[in-house]
């Protein structure tokens, strides 16, 4: 079982040899079948082959083209206080991809937890079937839109605004959909997309986020273009206490994690001035074992890292202030515009007109 990070430097070609250009061979073959599926799913949808259904108040999608670790959650976050803040009640939508049912979440998965610790008032479903989980959402909380997390592919609800989230780090999967890149899709779905944020602008020369920016153009030369970073806001335990991100600047810590792009992390770490000593790695969405606990917390004991951190997603599943010795603490982020703010709220202040 490959790492995040070997996946990603098989894929990129980043790890050489013989062997290597062997399995991306054999990847690349895996590739034909399931792109052609996406191809024909999506044609079925675009020449109504496949029904859309659609629900009678405005519905965004936040989405992306590639597997994992894109941002969309802090994107959810700020679309949610941005139209609460505008008076419309809101509630959201998800598949619940790595909920554990009956477990101590209650069914809910890392995304929905760290949703429900930073917007507790709002209302958030989780269903494969998002259409029965919508129309449940109109019943029972009396919204008046809906934000659908992680719903690009999912065409079968309609929605009024498609938000496509890409990655500055690696934003067209390596040029290849899964298992031989990380696309989901061809990059050609962007056609459908009326707003591109690139997330994590920060970590991109300006003049490659120029040229990402020419190569949506080429596939959604009318949608709404924005640079956004991932800024570090607090410290946060399981108990709820916080601490100033810069309250261990300067201090040896290791972290881990179980999301997409663990990169993206690691260099938040790296933002915020710590001096990481050690860092692990564990697949996306990860349902931490108390095995995995004992040997988080034994790593922890054996270096001399002032704390161990993680990301807010890990933490709720974790529900423990401390790994062995040493303080365990998220932290958490925040989506802060660059580029392109006033666009995209001009575009949903037009949503809002037209429905």
């Amino acid at each position: 079982m490959f790492s995040p990070s070997r996946f990603r430097d098989l894929v990129s070609g980043r790890r050489s040899g013989l062997g290597a250009a062997l399995l991306r061979s054999v990847l690349r073959l895996a590739e034909a079948p399931y792109c052609l599926a996406v191809r024909v799913r999506n044609y079925c949808y675009d020449v109504g082959l496949a029904k859309t259904h659609r629900v009678p108040v405005p519905v965004i999608s936040v989405g992306n083209l590639s597997l994992g670790g894109t941002g969309k959650s802090p994107m959810v976050e700020w679309l949610v206080r941005w139209f609460r803040e505008c008076g419309v009640p809101v509630a959201v939508i998800s598949r619940g991809y790595g909920a554990q049912t009956g477990g101590p979440a209650g069914g809910n998965n890392d995304e929905a937890l760290e949703l429900r610790q930073k917007l507790p008032e709002v209302p958030h479903f989780q269903s494969p079937d998002r259409v029965g989980a919508a129309q449940r959402a109109l019943q029972q909380t009396g919204c008046r839109l809906i934000v659908l997390d992680d719903a690009f592919q999912h065409r079968r609800i309609g929605r009024d605004l498609d938000l496509v989230m890409l990655d500055a780090l690696e934003p067209f999967g390596f040029g290849h959909v899964f298992p031989r890149g990380t696309l989901r899709e061809p990059i050609s779905g962007l056609r459908r997309a009326q707003v591109v944020v690139l997330a994590r602008a920060d970590m991109a020369e300006p003049a490659l986020r120029d040229e990402i920016r020419r190569k949506v153009a080429l596939y959604a030369p009318y949608a709404v273009w924005a640079e956004a970073a991932h800024a570090p806001r607090v410290l946060r335990s399981a108990g709820g206490s916080e601490q100033p991100i810069q309250s261990l600047a300067g201090q040896p810590v290791i972290g881990f994690c179980g999301v997409g792009n663990p990169a993206g992390f690691r260099h938040t770490l790296d933002v915020c001035g710590y001096r990481v000593v050690d860092f692990r790695e564990f697949a996306d969405h990860y349902q931490y074992t108390r095995a995995d606990m004992e040997s988080l917390a034994a790593w922890a004991d054996r270096t001399d890292a002032a704390a161990v951190l993680c990301t807010q997603k890990d933490l709720v599943k974790l529900e423990v202030d401390r790994l062995g010795g040493r303080p365990l603490w998220a932290v958490t982020v925040g989506l802060e515009f660059l580029a392109g703010r006033d666009a995209l709220e001009a575009t949903l202040h037009g949503l809002l007109r037209d429905r």
